[in-house]
């Protein structure tokens, strides 16, 4: 069982940055893949940016070179440093652990806007 937390949404200016954090509990964090998604009103949720238990990661084309995924199993959390926002990035934001099934967070809104 993998139990997870998001913290850290909010609203910010275009060009501006926001960093989620993930709060993990459960045995299975430190060996699961994780991600984030993101989901805006009237879309399918998306996949923003996932990272293996062993660290390496993918991003999706529209946030490559301006999101950062990262993970601390010491800790059980997991991170998205999102840089050079954009009105398009607004959406709830989840969490994901991947370990024998899917577990999600509750979500936390990013809202871009001047």
């Amino acid at each position: 069982q993998v139990q997870l937390v998001e913290s850290g949404g909010g609203l910010v200016q275009p060009g501006g940055s926001l960093r989620l954090s993930c709060a993990a509990s459960g045995s299975s964090f430190s060996i699961s893949p994780m991600a984030w998604y993101r989901q805006a009103p009237g879309k399918q949720r998306e996949v923003v940016a996932h990272i293996s238990d062993s660290g390496t990661e993918n991003y999706a084309d529209s946030v490559k070179g301006r999101f950062t995924i990262s993970r601390d199993n010491a800790k059980n959390t997991l991170s998205l440093q999102m840089n050079s926002l954009k009105p398009d990035d607004t959406a709830v934001y989840y969490c994901a652990a991947f370990a024998g099934r899917v577990y999600w967070g509750q979500g936390t809104q990013v809202t871009v806007s001047s």
